[in-house]
């Protein structure tokens, strides 16, 4: 009798460009250049699919149907290839539709890639893009950009229990300090609490430090059921859960923004198909594109209690290289073998996590 086993999805192979100005090449090319360092890294020649996570091509590029256009620059014309769009969360709904495809049984081997160049233009025509995410009637169509609605969120939370924003330093601090151990990061430069304080305030309540800059980037990941060839001597990755959640786009339809009930949906139902609680995880790669998003994901998981960015895919690189001891400068000192990666799109409105194990 045939030896039926449960499907797995591997990740056996990783690439990301560094995150920066990428002047000298185009989306497609970015894309392109992550897909065939993934798959050399992997040591296959060819996928049965493309997924890419972007959100604002067809917006500021004016090129859609980004999957067959990346399918064709990385010599892989003829596979079947899709764009996947959920904001910001576009790269982590790229890598969840990559999953299910192999946990289907509809494909063996598939590379997944998020993509975003966005340096091409002024931050103004960037800003006013990115708002297209929003709830467009009541916010983005009335002024409202994500500077100002994280801001709004900052001041809520400040209000409700009464809080410095001084206290959000840490948050700024040590994406700074990990940025300088990480070469594919785009700013390398260490800043102190002082340095926050004494930060610009950009909207409200909210400073500097507290948003992420614009800035172009590309990463992918090849995902198989198959365990990885032994070529590398790597230890196996393997994706153990992978779920998704959404939540009102507009902010004032919640009835408790501070709840973040998408993200707190998505991280407790991965933690239960993976099997493991918050004590079993060893690091936690969360969207912290703002302080306030950051410390609304950590207190919805339970990670804190009350009170206290093509990313998704990078992300899921990052996770990758940790259990693979690859981190270079970057890689924690202690041995890790759960990680949890959570993609957040909007202001917390569509949320996709996953467990990554090292087998």
């Amino acid at each position: 009798m045939k030896n039926f086993q449960k499907p797995g999805v591997y990740i056996i192979g990783a690439a990301q460009l560094k995150v920066e100005k990428q002047a000298a090449l185009s989306i497609r090319e970015m894309g392109a250049k992550a897909i065939r360092d993934a798959m050399n890294d992997a040591g296959i020649e060819q996928v049965d699919a493309i997924y890419i996570g972007n959100m604002l091509s067809g917006l500021i590029s004016h090129q859609q149907q980004l999957g067959s256009i990346v399918a064709g620059a990385a010599g892989l014309n003829g596979t079947e290839a899709v764009t996947l769009e959920a904001a910001c969360g576009s790269g982590g709904a790229a890598l969840r539709n990559g999953y299910m495809a192999i946990m289907s049984g509809m494909c063996d081997t598939v590379v997944v890639c998020g993509l975003e160049k966005m340096s091409h233009h002024d931050k103004t025509f960037i800003t006013d893009s990115i708002a297209t995410a929003s709830d467009w009637e009541i916010e983005g169509g009335q002024g409202a950009s994500f500077l100002t609605l994280n801001a709004g969120l900052m001041q809520s939370y400040l209000d409700t229990y009464k809080i410095s924003p001084d206290l959000f330093a840490m948050f700024g601090v040590n994406a700074h300090h990990n940025a300088c151990k990480n070469p594919n990061a785009l700013l390398h430069k260490e800043i102190t609490i002082e340095d926050y304080i004494n930060a610009k305030f950009i909207s409200e309540s909210l400073r500097i430090y507290d948003a992420s800059p614009i800035c172009d980037g590309s990463a992918a990941v090849i995902l198989s059921k198959f365990p990885p060839l032994n070529h590398n001597n790597r230890p196996q990755v393997k994706i153990t859960a992978s779920t998704s959640a959404t939540d009102f786009v507009g902010i004032a339809n919640r009835v408790d923004p501070l709840e973040a009930a998408g993200i707190k949906r998505s991280g407790l139902k991965a933690l239960d198909v993976a099997g493991i609680s918050l004590g079993d995880i060893n690091f936690f790669e969360l969207h912290d594109a703002y302080s306030i998003i950051a410390t609304l994901t950590l207190e919805a998981l339970g990670f804190a209690k009350k009170p206290i960015g093509a990313s998704g895919v990078y992300q899921a690189v990052e996770a990758y290289l940790q259990l693979t001891d690859l981190a270079g400068d970057n890689q924690l000192k202690k041995d890790v073998h759960i990680g949890l990666i959570q993609s957040i799109g909007g202001t917390a409105s569509t949320i996709l996590t996953h467990v990554l194990v090292k087998q």
